[in-house]
């Protein structure tokens, strides 16, 4: 237990408590200010017989997880299980092309950086704010630094060229997170972006692009009454 409890809190980020579930524990992360997940743990021994004797359930908590959609807080979910096992048994990440952009991030950093030019100077501080991220503005660049492991960050930079461009830092990056995983983080991050962005906007006479509507959760863009799979 003193292990896991060093690498939740030293090499993840989060912390174990209990959430009064009657859990043996749970283990809390910060995806995003007010977007916590709890990956609880119980053990009941094999009173069902069935060989089961513990199990792990996911709850999610605060102000703003509603507009998640389930495949990036579940991915998320599952790259901390990932981080956690190769932590545990002291295996480094197989992937570590850090420095290289997949097909998938190509076309993402293509598909969303319209949005970003409705960015004005007066969102840093907010914009810094609902991302849990370091944010500033020169006269020609964005700059947005998001730690999203102790030591391990993701940068993103927009230009007035409308490019937009990814990357990561760390001196454990390549022992604690593959390329791969940090791939999917950065898309959140970016995501996530893109709904300040449309929710800053949405009062506004102004027609945003598609790809702003398709980076909420099926709830929430019900409740909008938008077309989920737009494209």
């Amino acid at each position: 237990m003193d292990t896991l409890k060093k690498i939740i809190s030293e090499d993840i980020g989060g912390k174990i408590e209990n959430i009064g579930i009657n859990e043996d524990w749970t283990i809390t992360l910060e995806m995003f200010p007010e977007v916590n997940i709890h990956l609880t743990f119980t053990y009941f021994g094999d009173e069902f017989g069935d060989g089961v004797t513990a199990e792990f359930k996911c709850f999610f908590s605060g102000d703003r997880v509603y507009l998640i959609p389930g495949e990036d807080s579940i991915t998320y979910v599952d790259i901390i299980f990932n981080f956690m096992e190769r932590m545990i048994q002291n295996r480094e990440p197989f992937e570590q092309s850090y420095d290289k952009k997949s097909d998938l991030m190509q076309k993402v950093l293509i598909q969303r950086t319209e949005p970003f030019s409705l960015l004005k100077d007066s969102d840093v501080n907010d914009l810094a704010i609902f991302l849990g991220a370091i944010v500033w503005k020169t006269a020609d660049k964005w700059q947005i630094i998001k730690e999203v492991f102790p030591g391990i960050s993701i940068e993103l930079t927009y230009d007035t060229q409308e490019k937009l461009n990814i990357t990561y830092t760390g001196e454990a990056l390549s022992k604690k997170v593959g390329s791969y995983h940090m791939e999917f983080l950065g898309i959140f991050l970016i995501n996530h972006i893109l709904r300040y962005i449309t929710l800053k906007n949405l009062d506004k006479e102004l027609e945003l692009p598609d790809i702003c509507y398709i980076m909420f959760s099926r709830y929430y863009t019900k409740m909008k009454n938008w077309n989920h799979n737009l494209r």
